[in-house]
């Protein structure tokens, strides 16, 4: 006789799973976020590269063969017209880049050049203005070059280039023919163009770096390709296609690196969830111990009983992971056409990947038989006497010994760790510290520190609860319960505290070092652009006096400012001196100081840049000599500098202490800021500079001038990233906030006996509802506080190992806002389960026995 399925320890499992599935959602709930944000970054990748790909252009469609020649190598005007007549060949066109200085302009400019036949199927261009240049001495420019540079069609442009054996510069003038816009998605600086023969003899060189070629469809030819390779030895010959999607692929790099960094934080979201499982594992095995003791009672050995767990286990993995693929599939089907309606236009993935959504689910169930194992073990080893009392929590008070002992020997790694990184922090002007290395080592540092709160939770509950708890016992009998309830289940609470404490602590630290690097790139954009312009004399000459007055002059120009510069010697070192008043920058409040203060600079005073403050020891209040021409200066430092200083300034100080030294009384450099914002108002600017700077005394590049935010290096994308990864990271902490909802339901059928006792003792059942509520913001609250407790240092150790000029900045608001958010949030997440413990009545309640 067959025994039926349910009578086996695994069907016994399987028909509770089916009897009650509820519980499949409490603890499947997190994996199945996990495997949802998993999916959805797989689908995220999908619509990134379908957009990206999508949109990019560049090698036209119609190029059907493109060559390139060996290395330093042309491909001449003789061999182009050879291809042009290789059977096969409908159109081939040459292309060369290059560039020129303009002049015309005090103000040094620079224009790209391309080749471009700028009609027909191969052309990179379309004309918006004037007519493309059909014969020498014409140019057509982008439109970045006429907004920029303020050209029209009929303008004349300057280039300035090599002279005869490349001595001198010779001017090449030409007259803009038209105003092009490139269909190219990578063309990023103002740019001019022109058919291949017309650009090489304004370059200088004859030959072309590349060759586009259309194919017709003529039938009994030879493969044009290997045609192609016979007329031009050594060259290589490629299908417009295998072309193109090379260049997709490095359009899509970018986005890739992003996806990349994603991937990395997207793990915390996964091992939260794992935590969140395991606990929820672990709670509904212990509310179900007089069953698992009952098949105890009737020979299942603890053997078959963990496993039959841990298959319940995988189930719920493997169900949880397939909701959760389905689930962000279907979301991103939808956000192509929901991005579309807000004016996004993004490309839909061209289905559903197969592979990595069968990836993801197996996955799930295995976090899941990882989640479920401790829990199965533990709950396995139930004794059968069991069968015989109530069903438990399993909450033990604090953990064993062991778990202490754990918990202080990975907080002693950590701290070990932390210390010996601590001690090898970069100095200014390190140029071989390894911050790869160094950041690991930090990582490895926090990864222990997490894994002794983990160990150490049940016993932090309660002392950071005393201290949280201490307005909420005088708001009556709801808020002293809620505290009771917290603290009398320490295990469980330290479960759930703990991963809300993972997701604070991530993402506190993130906002606090985007502060501070937001504060030194605020530094370094005041230290790299200072002002508009920047004005020297060539050849290490000094300026005429009147040049800052009659530069102070003109309407176009604002925040003229001169100061000048020498040379001195600190420490046997050879450092520049300058009086420019740091006050003056115009971005001023980007310059911070590191130690002392960049107010009014008294005489006698010095402000020292970060190098020469570590190489002298000083910091602000000591005292330092310079020597000038011989004679010993001696200065109290005022502040010194987490970085370098404007213009290669070491040493600032005011203008009477560099004439006392012996300066001369001319101005080494005049700086202006353009007076109207924008392209017109620089482009005012610029000519306003070259009306002053022409003359017998300053024309001839006697002075020049430079476009310094020009020049300055384009600011790192740091927002955009750091919002990414706060985005992600908050992934963490809706696992968490699950994780505290799942809890609290299984709370509250927990203790429906307790509720319905305190209903009966007269307790109101809007009173259960705020004692349940106040419960799970408890969680949140101390969560809060462990992740900002253990976030903030790891948080000041990570800005100093990757930018040790970067000030560390606290953003006290965000954190308050985020600790603030958290708390609601988990409060939130037991509004449902307060509502139904609130609606427990008080007879059925006293009636139940668990």
């Amino acid at each position: 006789m067959r025994t039926p399925w349910r009578a086996t320890v695994l069907g016994s499992q399987v028909a509770e799973l089916l009897r009650r599935p509820g519980r499949f959602a409490a603890t499947g709930l997190s994996l199945l976020i996990a495997a949802f944000v998993v999916f959805g970054a797989v689908m995220a990748q999908q619509i990134i590269t379908a957009t990206v790909v999508g949109k990019f252009r560049g090698t036209p469609e119609a190029v059907s063969l493109v060559v390139t020649p060996r290395d330093g190598e042309d491909i001449g005007e003789a061999r182009l017209s050879e291809i042009r007549k290789t059977p096969g060949v409908t159109e081939a066109v040459g292309r060369v880049d290059g560039g020129a200085p303009l002049d015309g302009s005090a103000v040094e400019r620079y224009l790209a050049l391309s080749a471009d036949p700028g009609t027909g199927a191969l052309a990179e261009v379309r004309l918006v203005d004037g007519a493309y240049p059909s014969g020498p001495g014409r140019l057509a420019v982008d439109t970045r070059a006429a907004r920029e540079y303020d050209l029209a069609p009929g303008s004349s442009l300057t280039l300035l280039r090599p002279g005869p054996d490349g001595e001198g510069t010779r001017r090449v003038t030409v007259e803009v023919s038209g105003i092009v816009r490139g269909t190219a998605t990578d063309d990023a600086e103002p740019t001019g163009y022109a058919p291949g023969p017309q650009l090489g003899e304004l370059l200088g060189v004859s030959g072309y770096s590349r060759i586009d070629i259309r194919t017709g469809t003529a039938s009994g030819s030879a493969d044009p390709a290997e045609r192609i390779r016979q007329a031009v030895p050594g060259a290589r010959v490629r299908s417009g296609d295998e072309v193109r999607e090379e260049e997709a692929r490095e359009a899509v790099a970018e986005a890739e690196d992003t996806l990349e960094l994603v991937t990395v934080f997207l793990a915390v979201a996964v091992g939260a969830a794992v935590l969140v499982a395991t606990s929820t594992f672990r709670i509904v095995f212990a509310r179900r111990v007089r069953q698992l003791a009952l098949l105890r009672a009737i020979g299942a050995t603890p053997r078959r009983l963990a496993a039959a767990l841990v298959a319940e286990g995988a189930v719920v993995g493997l169900l949880a992971g397939a909701a959760g693929v389905l689930a962000a599939w279907g979301c991103g089907r939808l956000v192509p056409p929901v991005a579309g309606r807000f004016g996004h236009d993004l490309s839909a993935p061209s289905g559903l990947p197969l592979t990595e959504a069968v990836l993801t689910v197996l996955g799930t169930g295995l976090l899941a038989v990882l989640a479920v194992l401790a829990p199965s073990l533990t709950a396995a080893r139930v004794s059968p006497l069991q069968a015989l009392r109530s069903a438990e929590s399993g909450e033990n008070a604090a953990g064993g010994i062991g778990r202490t002992l754990l918990g202080l020997l990975c907080a002693a790694g950590a701290a070990l760790l932390a210390w010996r990184q601590y001690g090898g922090l970069p100095q200014p002007g390190d140029p071989e510290y390894d911050r790869f290395a160094a950041l690991t080592v930090v990582v490895l540092s926090g990864g222990l520190a997490f894994l002794a709160l983990i160990a150490l939770g049940p016993r932090l509950v309660r002392p950071v609860l005393a201290a949280v708890a201490v307005p909420l016992r005088r708001t009556g009998a709801a808020g002293r319960l809620a505290v009771a309830g917290v603290g009398g289940a320490p295990g469980r609470a330290a479960s759930v505290s703990v991963v809300v404490a993972l997701g604070v602590c991530l993402v506190g630290s993130t906002l606090t070092c985007l502060a501070s690097l937001n504060a030194y790139e605020r530094y370094r954009q005041a230290v790299e652009a200072p002002a508009d312009f920047h004005l020297y004399p060539r050849d290490g000459e000094t300026l005429d006096r009147t040049l800052a007055t009659d530069l102070a002059s003109r309407p176009e120009l604002a925040d003229v400012t001169a100061f000048r510069t020498a040379e001195v010697v600190g420490s046997a070192r050879s450092a520049t001196v300058s009086d420019l008043d740091l006050g003056t920058v115009r971005a001023g409040v980007g310059l911070t100081a590191r130690t002392g203060s960049l107010g009014h600079l008294e005489p006698a005073h010095v402000v020292v840049d970060a190098e020469h403050a570590h190489r002298l020891g000083v910091r602000a209040g000591d005292r330092v000599t310079l020597e000038f021409e011989g004679r010993p200066v001696r200065l109290t430092v005022a502040a010194t500098l987490p970085g370098a200083g404007p213009y290669g300034g070491n040493f600032f100080v005011p203008a009477a202490d560099l004439t006392r030294m012996g300066a001369g009384a001319a101005p080494t450099t005049v700086t202006a800021n353009a007076s109207e914002d924008g392209a017109r108002g620089r482009i005012r600017a610029q000519r306003a500079i070259t009306g002053t700077l022409t003359g017998p005394e300053r024309g001839d590049g006697r002075v020049v001038a430079e476009d310094s935010a020009a020049q300055a290096g384009e600011p790192d994308d740091l927002r955009t990233m750091a919002t990414t990864v706060i985005m992600v990271l908050g992934l963490t902490v809706l696992v968490a906030v699950a994780g505290v909802a799942t809890t609290a339901s299984l709370t509250v059928v927990e203790r429906t006996r307790e509720f319905g006792l305190l209903r009966a003792l007269g307790l109101s059942g809007a009173a259960v509802h705020r004692m349940v509520t106040v419960e799970c913001a408890l969680h949140g609250a101390l969560g809060g506080l462990l992740g900002l407790a253990l976030g903030l240092p790891y948080s000041w150790l990570v800005v100093r190992v990757a930018e040790t000029s970067a000030p560390f900045s606290v953003p006290a608001g965000r954190l308050a806002a985020l600790f603030t958010a958290l708390v609601l949030v988990t409060a939130a997440a037991g509004t449902l389960p307060a509502l139904r413990a609130s609606r427990t009545p008080p007879t059925v309640a006293v009636a139940r026995a668990e």
